[in-house]
């Protein structure tokens, strides 16, 4: 639980935090569909090799960001073993009976791996370094255009990031009701799985509770404060762009076409 950083904002000054939190989220766009436009172990490492030059340009603590990694080295490893016993082709690596471990689905288990924790790396970045109000300024400006099909920009951003800030002050939550329950002899370590999935109810009932608490609180405290939507809203800062974004949006266009050229 501790180690999900997902909807925290590290504060700092470099140019990844200066960036406009609009040509970040359209960056993060451009990569996600470089990644997915990647075929080859080639584009993989040309992606891998910018990312990581953006992260110690970023001046990140690396054991924070590596620490926001592990909850999805799990997702990772269930998908390489999947891959490695359902997808079949190529040359038998393996063989234990039926099960066979093919050249197909070890090749295609370390590209979708590689794939899936490249694509959290760079939305961790993203998310690291911006506030959550310019995350909210910058998804409603890009939903702008969308306003005249009835798509309400403003609603969806304000969504999306109260839900991105309660991710971490429910880890944290359910970490405080855990210590309480182990103090009242609650045992969420030993057994086989259902019994450790059944120990998890103590756990999930308080949290659920506490969760819509805090979401009527923050309603209450909302309305408190007269808040109207998004309609004619003004804004204390207003989003700017500089040279700094510009090059920083121009360095990513051009690094994706190099990743995405690389495999043709």
């Amino acid at each position: 639980m501790r180690s999900v950083t997902l909807g925290h904002y590290l504060p700092g000054n470099s140019l990844l935090h200066r960036l406009d939190p609009r040509i970040k989220l359209l960056s993060l766009l451009i990569l996600i569909i470089a990644l997915f436009l990647v075929r080859t172990f080639t584009g993989f490492i040309l992606f891998a090799v910018f990312i990581l030059i953006v992260f110690f340009g970023s001046r990140l603590p690396w054991r924070y960001f590596l620490r926001g990694l592990r909850p999805i080295l799990y997702i990772a490893l269930f998908t390489l073993v999947l891959h490695f016993l359902f997808t079949k082709g190529g040359e038998v690596y393996w063989r234990l009976g039926v099960i066979t471990v093919e050249e197909a689905g070890v090749y295609l288990g370390a590209f979708m791996t590689l794939r899936l924790v490249l694509l959290v790396i760079t939305t961790l970045l993203v998310t690291l370094t911006t506030s959550p109000i310019a995350f909210a300024d910058g998804i409603e400006f890009l939903l702008r255009p969308f306003r005249r099909l009835g798509i309400p920009g403003h609603e969806i951003a304000m969504m999306m990031t109260i839900a991105l800030r309660f991710i971490p002050t429910l880890m944290e939550e359910s970490d405080k009701i855990r210590k309480a329950q182990m103090a009242r002899g609650a045992d969420f370590e030993t057994g086989n799985v259902f019994r450790r999935a059944r120990s998890l109810v103590p756990l999930l009932v308080p949290l659920f509770v506490s969760a819509f608490r805090r979401a009527d609180e923050l309603a209450v405290a909302m309305e408190a404060r007269c808040y109207r939507g998004g309609e004619n809203r003004t804004k204390l800062r207003e989003l700017r762009t500089s040279l700094l974004d510009y090059l920083g949006i121009l360095t990513v266009a051009g690094v994706t076409i190099a990743i995405v050229l690389s495999g043709v």
